[in-house]
């Protein structure tokens, strides 16, 4: 996005989180008078209740911290008396936020990313290319226990229980660590991860 400079004769660049249905060419206004439409950028006060949001800010004035990933978005719940706003994100979890947070409306673009399959090593070779270098894992199970606690055995098994305790040392942490329970979900745990 392309912004006149404030005190000098030229233009600044700025690298901005891109709404779904933002095209090339547009005007995107930013402030506390900016029309409620997508692409614009207004503080969570100024906005209706029910609204869709993405790149929220948790503090005023950082830019942006929740609902920035492709396809995500955040609801404006309601607004509190104490100048506060509440806000559901995109794990479910409800969050008051000050009033004079910033955010962008509409939804994040590149929705569905997920929905196609990979299908070939050298697709996910790329994408973790640019992202860092976290590709391709090895599993702890396949290496010589010189290298990694799961590892070692006649056949691939951990041996002992996947999880681990908080306090214990690095090297030793691996696996699911200080897990309060592990599994499937099931029954009435199921039930309220659904009804979220």
């Amino acid at each position: 996005v392309v912004f006149k400079h404030p005190y000098k004769y030229k233009l600044q660049k700025e690298l901005f989180i891109a709404a779904e249905g933002m095209y090339t060419g547009q005007f995107v206004y930013a402030g506390n008078k900016a029309k409620l439409s997508i692409g614009n950028i207004l503080p969570l006060g100024q906005m209706p209740e029910g609204t869709v949001v993405c790149n929220v800010e948790g503090k005023a004035g950082d830019r942006g911290a929740f609902a920035r990933a492709s396809g995500n978005y955040a609801t404006i719940i309601s607004h509190t008396d104490d100048n506060k706003t509440r806000i559901k994100l995109p794990s479910g979890t409800k969050k008051s936020v000050p009033s004079t947070c910033r955010a962008m409306v509409g939804v994040v673009a590149g929705g569905g990313r997920l929905d196609k399959p990979l299908l070939k090593a050298g697709n996910s070779y790329h994408k973790y290319k640019v992202k860092r270098n976290c590709w391709p894992k090895v599993r702890g199970v396949a290496m010589n226990p010189v290298e990694h606690p799961h590892g070692g055995g006649n056949h691939q098994h951990i041996g002992h229980a996947s999880t681990v305790r908080r306090s214990a040392p690095p090297g030793q942490k691996v696996g699911l660590i200080a897990a309060r329970r592990t599994g499937r979900l099931r029954g009435s745990a199921a039930a309220a991860r659904n009804q979220d």
